[in-house]
């Protein structure tokens, strides 16, 4: 399973693969443990089989990110994803990881993965893209986690189905 998350944070220190305890580390291991997998280190997850990489590469350092931006970095990540062809389910943690994968579909031709409208209702529907299980979800990553807790547990739960797939 890869997990696509949306940048990667203002300060490299807080990037999944860091050294000590970075908070991308600390909140996905966190929502991990919330969907029923007890794990307490990224390594334990990658030893599982799941990658975690961001749809724009650069440092996040505003609230949002331009739609360019997203744009000119699928390109990256579309790179990065063939370096996986065995891969089975992807998770699209936010709206930049599902704009970054719709934009490469559409680069190649190919029809949206995910339709617009609301995660809150898109995340409940089952979408394929090259033969590949997609999920919609929410931001795992970072300080947003912490703040609602209802995205939390629909988090839990993506990861959870997500999880019963890839095993």
């Amino acid at each position: 399973m890869i997990m696509i998350s949306e940048a990667a944070p203002g300060s490299l220190d807080e990037y999944y693969y860091a050294r000590g305890n970075p908070l991308f580390e600390q909140t996905t291991v966190q929502a991990f443990n919330d969907a029923g997998v007890k794990v307490t280190s990224i390594k334990e997850l990658v030893d599982r089989g799941v990658y975690f990489t961001t749809a724009v590469k650069c440092g996040k350092t505003g609230y949002g990110i331009a739609i360019d931006t997203v744009k000119s970095c699928s390109l990256l990540l579309e790179r990065e994803l063939a370096l996986f062809p065995n891969v089975k389910e992807l998770m699209l943690m936010g709206d930049v990881a599902i704009k970054s994968l719709n934009y490469i579909a559409q680069r190649a031709g190919e029809k949206r993965v995910i339709p617009a409208g609301s995660t809150y209702k898109l995340r409940k529907q089952e979408y394929f893209w090259r033969g590949k299980r997609v999920f919609p979800s929410y931001l795992q990553a970072g300080p947003s986690f912490f703040i609602e807790q209802s995205k939390r547990r629909m988090i839990a739960e993506d990861i959870a189905a997500a999880m019963k797939l890839a095993e």
